[in-house]
């Protein structure tokens, strides 16, 4: 039997009554499986990026950029994928196609879209000082694991309001959700990474994140891949949100404090770590 809390065929049909789940694009669909690959062709994934305008620009921005300066800039599709490597064009490639989901002009999914990018890059920071985790691994599940909340929102009219009210009660999103509406975000989110066919792995993260006795699950449910995921983006959300002296309605305490057990950071971790994130992504 599997565990309660695993996406069933009632958490799916219940969502698919509820909320809208976006299809991604063929174009972007097969760059991403091309991406995946143990030997990528990077002819094949430059004519597919090249046949997408907005994907063409985002690969060329990021290839341009200091990140990955070079001694020239380059307008060549080819030259640009060769430079920044597949991990990280997998990463362009999903964020492009998150973003083309997103029904942007609204202040909810802009702030939203912003928040996100930034924890997304800042998760990469982190999961850089713990061995075995893959950046890319940890950007897309930064970028993906809150990506029900906006399309319950667009589903919703009244979402923005009920997190309002919760915050001026202190009360976590997560429970706000499960008082007021059929599905929540985790469940949500989970079934748009089965449908666009992204590592189970990065899924079973998405669904789990916001179960009270997340870090006592066993392996067989949430893999400990998946558990070092959820915790590092629990503290660098946790950071960025005390940064912002923003309040707390998604990681908790307790969250919080399991996490950083987990990663072994201490204080002088967290502090060191705020740091990088002030002097590389705060402060440009």
């Amino acid at each position: 039997m599997g565990h309660p809390h695993e996406l069933s065929p009632e958490d799916i049909e219940q969502v698919l009554a509820s909320v809208d789940i976006p299809s991604c694009s063929a174009v972007v669909q097969e760059a991403m499986l091309e991406a995946q690959r143990d030997d990528p062709d990077l002819r094949k994934l430059a004519r597919l990026i090249a046949a997408d305008a907005g994907l063409l620009a985002k690969v060329l921005k990021m290839a341009n950029s200091p990140l990955f300066s070079a001694s020239k800039p380059t307008s060549n599709v080819l030259s640009a994928l060769e430079r920044l490597g597949t991990r990280n064009i997998h990463c362009i490639v999903m964020t492009a196609a998150l973003k083309a989901t997103m029904q942007l002009g609204n202040p909810y999914t802009e702030a939203f879209w912003t928040r996100t990018v930034l924890l997304a890059q800042a998760a990469g920071l982190l999961a850089r000082q713990h061995s075995g985790v893959a950046l890319d691994a940890a950007y897309l599940y930064a970028l993906f694991h809150d990506v029900g909340q906006p399309l319950m929102a667009q589903r919703y009219p009244e979402y923005s309001q009920v997190l309002i009210n919760c915050r001026e009660v202190k009360q976590l999103q997560i429970d706000a959700e499960t008082d007021y509406f059929p599905c929540t975000h985790p469940v949500v989110g989970a079934l748009l990474i089965r449908n666009w066919g992204l590592p189970a792995l990065i899924g079973k993260a998405i669904r789990y994140h916001h179960e009270p006795e997340l870090y006592k699950l066993p392996e067989s449910t949430l893999p400990a891949g998946a558990l070092t995921l959820i915790a590092i983006v629990q503290i660098t959300e946790r950071l960025l949100l005390d940064y912002y002296a923003e309040p707390d309605q998604e990681v908790g305490d307790g969250h919080f404090a399991a996490a950083q057990v987990h990663l072994g950071m201490t204080e002088t971790d967290l502090d060191a770590f705020q740091e990088e994130l002030q002097q590389k992504l705060l402060s440009a």
